[in-house]
């Protein structure tokens, strides 16, 4: 794949602006709320033995310890830091920083994909729990090879694709029933929606259908474009549900400080689609004059 460097440029914005997201949103998230690293701290299971051998504690004064606890929290609080960091380096990153680039987009990429991994062990190891994370931890790395690498974008378009439809399809896996669908998306089906909760189960089962149908479409030439177009559209829907379905105007703060940074981590789900649309371009511009004209086309 070849294109201008216009064109580069604009890709490689849509990968900013989607990373700046995500590593915002979570810095937000670490700093102001919580993230589950105690699902893996506080694993009795992982941990009893290291914890009573190396600190000569047992592990209920381990688990009851306020030390302990407040040590915890501040290294949350810290990687949340870290997080803001990641995010302005993803705006402001330049060829020139490749270093810069590879501690702040690799190494926030890593936090990111540990993340993923304790959320998929808080819902005992579900692997769709864990790959519905895949854009996000993805989109660094995407950002990274685009501006530090000379990967054929090409290449780099097939594992934004693939990040896609991980995403698309473990959603999926949640929407149709594979999974327990979580309440939450009941919750903010009914409360977007003027539908009943039979209803809302029915509407759910059947965008989680289309979520398998796109994870497929998106690597069919000829359909490609649309997929991405819808892929776009409901990822960006989706997103700004979390907020919309929990919005409460006697709680405005309230309802703004709880769901935005749920809203800001996935709007990548969108941009990274459109990444993937706007390599397309002149490929779909194509089909279209092939199709709206009856004079033979050349490429």
């Amino acid at each position: 794949m070849k294109f201008s460097g216009v064109i580069k440029k604009k890709l490689t914005t849509i990968l900013k602006v989607s990373t700046f997201l995500i590593f915002l949103g979570r810095a937000y998230q670490h700093l102001v709320w919580d993230a589950p690293y105690r699902a893996f701290l506080w694993d009795e299971n992982l941990l009893k033995r290291f914890v009573e051998n190396i600190f000569g504690v047992t592990w209920n004064e381990y688990v009851t310890s306020f030390s302990a606890a407040s040590v915890i929290s501040y290294s949350i609080k810290t990687i949340g830091v870290f997080y803001i960091i990641c995010a302005f380096i993803a705006l402001l990153i330049k060829p020139t920083m490749k270093k810069t680039g590879k501690f702040f987009l690799l190494g926030g990429s890593v936090g990111l994909f540990i993340l993923a991994i304790l959320y998929s062990k808080e819902k005992f190891f579900h692997v769709g729990q864990f790959f519905e994370y895949a854009i996000q931890f993805m989109s660094p790395v995407l950002l990274y090879m685009m501006v530090f690498t000379s990967i054929n974008l090409k290449n780099i378009r097939l594992i934004a694709l693939v990040a896609i439809a991980l995403t698309f399809s473990c959603h999926g896996l949640y929407a149709i029933g594979y999974y327990p669908r979580p309440g939450n998306f009941i919750d903010m089906t009914l409360n977007t929606l003027p539908i009943s909760e039979p209803n809302a189960h029915l509407m759910l089962k059947m965008a989680g259908v289309f979520d398998f149908v796109i994870a497929i479409a998106i690597f069919i030439p000829r359909i490609s474009y649309g997929a991405l177009i819808y892929a776009f559209l409901w990822g960006g829907l989706t997103a700004l549900a979390r907020l919309v379905g929990h919005f409460h105007i006697e709680f405005l703060w309230n309802s703004f400080n709880q769901w935005t940074w749920e809203v800001i981590i996935r709007l990548p789900h969108a941009f990274v689609p459109l990444y993937v649309m706007m390599m397309d371009r002149p490929k779909a511009s194509f089909l279209r004059s092939m199709i709206f004209s009856n004079k033979p086309q050349t490429v």
